[in-house]
């Protein structure tokens, strides 16, 4: 008899994680075996049960979950982590899947997506939901566009706030480490966003990972 799966639930909403383990209980090839509320429970919880999957909400009452699923991935790197969220923006999902997650389910569709994401993971394959599929052929458009655009074409003031915008400083932020104002800032970005024909805070953000520069 082929083994059962192992799940692994984080959620910090009680209801919700007793609505998904009853799903994942009533499936005869998965079994849950451990939950936690916020991301240093997970931590702790999945590198002690070594579960399959990872079931993790992005929204955490300490730190969020795509820093949880670093800090797994980094002892457990077989574990398959699906994000459960009510978050569709570009930011949360590809800052997800480049921490190493494999699966994005809308908590609105889990009862409909989640056993099919959770068995797509465990073969290795990854796994989104319409509004993550619509995300990534949206990112894609983008940045195909900016491709042949390397960072060389910025300043190394331009790259400074770039690596710092991309790393979720706000611009008063910047302007306080790079003794600038915050409008000053605001130049910049825009400048760069012309120079490397992207759009969005979460095109800089995929730009600054794809070409290394968070330093």
């Amino acid at each position: 008899m082929k083994n059962k799966i192992r799940a692994f639930l984080v959620d910090d909403h009680t209801l919700l994680r007793n609505a998904l383990c009853m799903l994942l209980e009533g499936q005869s090839n998965i079994e849950v075996v451990g939950g936690a509320a916020n991301g240093a429970e997970a931590v702790r919880g999945v590198i002690q049960a070594k579960p399959d999957v990872v079931l993790m909400d992005i929204t955490l009452p300490d730190f969020d979950g795509v820093e949880a699923t670093e800090k797994i991935l980094a002892v457990l790197p077989q574990t398959k982590v699906i994000a459960v969220t009510m978050h569709v923006e570009e930011v949360y999902l590809l800052q997800f899947l480049n921490s190493g997650g494999m699966g994005y389910v809308h908590k609105s569709a889990a009862d409909r997506d989640l056993i099919k994401a959770i068995e797509t993971v465990v073969e290795g394959e990854i796994f989104l939901s319409p509004a993550g599929v619509q995300v990534m052929a949206r990112q894609y458009r983008r940045t195909e566009k900016a491709a042949e655009i390397g960072p060389d074409v910025l300043s190394d003031r331009e790259r400074q706030v770039l690596q710092l915008t991309a790393r979720g400083f706000t611009s008063k932020e910047i302007g306080e480490k790079l003794y600038l104002s915050p409008r000053t800032i605001e130049t910049y970005r825009e400048r760069i966003t012309v120079k490397l024909k992207l759009e969005h805070r979460s095109d800089l953000v995929d730009y600054a990972i794809r070409y290394k520069l968070l330093g």
